[in-house]
C-alpha cells in the first residue's frame, strides 16, 4: 500500500530568469548547472563560515528553480537570496504549492525519488491531482528516522555544520563543484577528517527524551536529542562516546551506527 503525507511544513520559493543556475551555482553546496527539469537534488545554503542556514530540495523546471525549504523559514530564505543578487538576472518569489511525499511506491507520474536515501521516499510539488493523504507527520518522521534521514527539526540553523548533519552522506554537498557559500570550511572538515559528531539513530524503550535533551556516556556528554518518535529518535553525538552506557532523561539508550559514507 502506498503511503501519502502532505508535508505541511515545507514551502517552495520559486527562481526565474535567465541567470538562475549560475547565480544558485555559486551560492549552495549542491551543483545546480546542468539540473534538468523534473529531476530533483538536496542541499543547503550555509553560512560563509560554514554552518548550516537553509536545507533545500532543489527541483528543476522548464523556465525556473524550485526551492523546497522549511515553511517557517521561507521568507527568510527569500530575503537571503535577494541579498546575493546583485546584478544577476533572476526573479526570486514565494511560490503557493503543495509539497508532498509518499512511500514505498510512487502514486503516479511526475513523483521523484527522495534523492537523500535509496527507497526512502517520493517527492511532488504541487501535483495537478494530488493523491489521498492516508498518514500524518508522525508516520514519515518514524519513516526517515528508520532511514536514518534528519530533516529540518533536526537541524538547529545558524549552529550546525552539514557534515555532522550527514550532508556528505545524503548527497547533500557537491565536494567538486567549485566555490559556494562556506565551502572552505566544509571542504576542509571532510578533507581532514575533522567530524567528531554526527547525527545518528538512538533506540529506546517509550516515548522520546524532549528535543535538546542531553544525552550522557556515564558521567560524560554524548550529544543531545533532536527529533523522535516511540521508541526511535535522532540525536548528535560525538563518535568517540557511541559506546558504553548510554542514557537520555535517565533512561537507557542504544546508538546505531552513522550513516555509511
Amino acid at each position: 500500500m502506498t503511503i501519502c503525507v502532505r508535508l505541511t511544513d515545507r514551502a517552495l520559493v520559486e527562481v526565474s530568469g535567465e541567470d538562475r543556475l549560475a547565480f544558485l551555482q555559486g551560492l549552495l553546496s549542491q551543483s545546480v548547472e546542468d539540473l534538468a527539469p523534473g529531476e530533483a537534488r538536496y542541499g543547503a545554503l550555509l553560512t560563509p563560515q560554514g554552518r548550516l542556514l537553509f536545507d533545500l530540495f532543489i527541483i528543476g523546471r522548464p523556465d525556473a528553480v524550485w526551492l523546497d525549504v522549511a515553511a517557517d523559514r521561507r521568507d527568510e530564505l527569500v530575503t537571503r537570496l535577494k541579498i546575493y543578487k546583485l546584478r544577476s538576472r533572476v526573479d526570486i518569489r514565494p511560490l503557493d504549492a503543495g509539497v508532498w511525499t509518499c512511500w514505498p511506491d510512487a502514486p503516479g507520474p511526475g513523483w521523484v525519488a527522495d534523492p537523500r536515501r535509496e527507497g526512502l521516499a517520493w517527492r511532488a510539488w504541487g501535483p495537478e491531482s494530488p493523491p489521498a493523504e492516508t498518514a500524518g507527520p508522525v508516520d514519515w518522521r518514524r519513516r526517515r528516522l528508520e532511514f536514518g534521514v534528519g530533516d529540518a527539526e533536526d537541524f538547529d540553523f545558524d549552529r550546525d555544520y552539514p557534515v555532522e548533519l550527514n550532508f556528505d552522506r545524503v548527497g547533500g554537498i557537491d565536494f567538486a563543484k567549485g566555490c559556494f557559500v562556506g565551502q572552505e570550511t566544509t571542504s576542509r572538515m571532510k578533507r581532514r577528517g575533522q567530524v567528531k559528531t554526527r547525527l545518528v539513530p538512538i533506540r529506546f524503550a517509550g516515548p522520546p527524551p524532549t528535543r535538546g535533551s542531553e544525552v550522557l556516556n556515564g558521567a560524560l556528554r554524548a550529544g543531545e536529542v533532536r527529533s523522535g518518535v516511540e521508541g526511535l529518535a535522532l540525536a548528535l553525538l560525538r563518535l568517540d562516546r557511541l559506546d558504553g552506557a548510554l542514557t537520555a532523561d535517565g533512561r537507557t539508550v542504544s546508538a546505531e551506527p552513522p550513516l555509511p559514507g
